[in-house]
């Protein structure tokens, strides 16, 4: 696989690659793969968390009680009790908006048949079923967790795209972000580094810069 050596400088160039913009640009990675059969059920669906500082990712969290209190303590960015989940199912275009809204959904597990009953079928497609959050468990670890983590799916595609960061950040940490999902995903597939194509980078309005080296 490559070394982070050449990953600074491929995240480099596709920052000077592009012009001056009045926003923040995410950078975001592109994994291609090749000798996988998407015909055959192949597909990706996984959280990793990112080793340096990004911009957080947004959590929405489904409990009441003493967790619900502890979750909005932690300033989580939605918290909703179980009358609440019911209540927003009637509404299937308000589901359809929160659910879009949010990176990732945390619920406790008393909560979890209430959730997948009433929303399952929105969230389950989408590859956002909440994540179990067991009685007594530190919900405040769980969202500084997935605060810090993307999302990566790819389902009937030779390809995945995600964010690791934003231009402003240290090409290195970029890079460290770059190789724990390159490392994740790898992982994930029927022969490793071999599985893998080619891996890009790019602004969010930039182009996309190869990787010119992938090792076997």
């Amino acid at each position: 696989m490559v070394n982070e050596s050449q990953l600074v400088g491929v995240i480099k160039q596709a920052k000077e690659n592009d012009k001056d913009r009045k926003f923040t640009q995410s950078i975001e990675m592109i994994m291609v793969f090749r000798d996988v059969d998407v015909k055959k059920g192949f597909a990706i669906n996984e959280t990793v968390q990112l080793p340096k500082k990004t911009k957080p990712a947004s959590v929405c969290i489904m409990a009441s009680g003493d967790m619900g209190i502890k979750a909005k303590n932690a300033k989580a960015d939605m918290v909703m009790n179980e009358d609440e989940v019911t209540k927003l199912s009637a509404d299937k275009k308000k589901s359809k908006n929160l659910i879009n809204k949010y990176d990732f959904f945390l619920a406790d597990t008393k909560l979890m048949p209430t959730v997948g009953k009433k929303l399952g079928q929105l969230l389950g497609p989408r590859g956002k079923m909440p994540t179990p959050v067991p009685f007594n468990a530190p919900i405040e670890s769980f969202l500084e967790r997935f605060r810090a983590s993307v999302k990566i799916r790819a389902k009937g595609s030779l390809s995945m795209s995600c964010r690791i960061g934003e231009e402003n950040m240290d090409d290195a940490d970029l890079a460290a972000n770059a190789n724990a999902v390159a490392t994740a995903i790898e992982k994930t597939l029927p022969n490793g580094s071999k599985n893998v194509k080619k891996i890009m980078f790019k602004t969010t309005m930039g182009k996309a810069i190869k990787v010119e080296q992938v090792k076997k």
